[in-house]
């Protein structure tokens, strides 16, 4: 009898070894919440209040189905697109998250260098562990930065100096954070903002010390607590004395128009949900938008991205591009995106799964395991490139 075929590696492009027995991002997803004190699992994963947002993102998504075209010649299929000019491997990048550091240490140098071997863009956070001058220096690739605008302006503007210093590619300024948000299971759960010891988080790092070993006692023995790095020095304190500042609830179309005048770089503005304030943007001077709810973690009654992508990219035209997140756990949640319209799509939970599954390497095949899903929707849909991804592509109960 002839030997059976060796099964492939899980998710994990040809030639590079997969190191965690995962053959999805769900299977990521559950290695990082062994591995994570639930605190920090659960704000990661959760959203806000009841979480209506979060659920309604996978909805909407679902709700999108395929109607395939066949006897398409799809032999040589590709996922390159490019972003501003440039090469992209894939029609994604990493979307800024604040907690990379926390899950891996030094968090941000591995999700920047996953991505760089990938080949797509990476986004640096401003309330990242890691400063952005180091993930400069040390991860390189294709930086994006994310900022944060403060009531004293000045102390965001020295961050968008600090980035075009570092030569940081695009700026990603997030527009959908006026106030703090309601995570009442962040209270429950022990994991806030100055970090405080108390009985029931001690026992959640008590029951995983793997993490504490390999993460927290590491920053400890190398300079202590950590903080956030691109903190500007007056508002930097380490996690245990760090109490977040005002949010910006006063951030004007006239302070996009400066930032414009100030960045010379592809500048992308985050937290659009409106067609109107995408043209608006769009009329400030940006060169894209990006359709986000905050991940489902802001306002809880807020409409799903996916639901209002169609409308917003009808409205401001197909020359402009509109990125999306919110959500995006395979590859063929990636393919709808791009098939309702979307240049690209922000990744931000896959990602972190597969870094405090594995570090570098587990997020190295985080994107491996999208790659390849989304290169097999490209086949199964009939589609030979990205270009072919239209909504003819999609189910439509006014077509036959």
């Amino acid at each position: 009898m002839p030997a059976a075929a060796a099964e492939p590696s899980p998710g994990v492009r040809p030639g590079r070894r997969a190191v965690l027995p995962a053959y999805s991002i769900a299977d990521l997803r559950a290695r990082a919440r062994r591995v994570l004190p639930r605190g920090l699992f659960e704000y990661v994963d959760r959203g806000t209040e009841d979480e209506v947002a979060l659920h309604a993102m996978r909805a909407a998504i679902d709700q999108v189905k395929f109607q395939p075209r066949v006897l398409v010649d799809v032999s040589s299929r590709s996922t390159a697109t490019d972003f501003f000019g440039r090469p992209s491997s894939m029609p994604m990048a990493i979307a800024p998250t604040g907690a990379a550091g926390l899950l891996w240490f030094d968090g941000e140098i591995a999700l920047a260098r996953a991505a760089r071997s990938a080949g797509i863009p990476f986004i640096l956070s401003t309330a990242s562990i890691v400063s952005m001058e180091r993930v400069a220096a040390e991860a390189g690739g294709r930086l994006w930065f994310q900022l944060y605008m403060w009531p004293e302006r000045q102390l965001s503007l020295e961050l968008v100096e600090r980035a075009r210093q570092c030569n940081y590619e695009a700026l990603v300024v997030t527009l959908d954070t006026p106030a703090a948000p309601n995570r009442e299971y962040n209270k429950r759960n022990g994991f806030s903002l100055p970090m405080r010891i108390s009985r029931r988080n001690a026992l959640d790092v008590a029951l995983h010390p793997r993490w504490f070993l390999t993460v927290f006692a590491r920053y400890m023995l190398r300079s202590g607590v950590p903080s956030l790095e691109n903190y500007p020095a007056s508002l930097r304190q380490r996690l245990d004395r760090f109490h977040t500042p005002p949010k910006c609830d006063s951030l004007s179309w006239d302070d996009l128009k400066d930032l414009r005048r100030r960045w010379k770089g592809p500048l992308l503005v985050k937290g659009i949900l409106r067609a109107d304030d995408a043209c608006k943007a769009r009329e400030c001077g940006v060169d894209a938008v990006v359709v986000s709810n905050h991940g489902g973690r802001n306002l809880d009654s807020s409409v799903a991205p996916m639901q209002v992508l169609p409308r917003i990219v009808d409205q401001v035209g197909r020359e402009f591009d509109v990125f999306v997140d919110g959500g995006f756990n395979r590859g063929g949640d990636i393919a709808k995106a791009l098939a309702l319209g979307a240049k690209g799509v922000l990744v931000g939970r896959a990602p972190l799964w597969g870094l405090a599954a594995g570090g570098e390497p587990g997020a190295a095949q985080a994107l491996d395991i999208l790659r390849e899903e989304f290169d097999r929707v490209l086949a199964f849909a009939g589609a030979p490139g990205i270009a072919a991804l239209d909504r003819s592509l999609l189910f439509s109960d006014d077509r036959p």
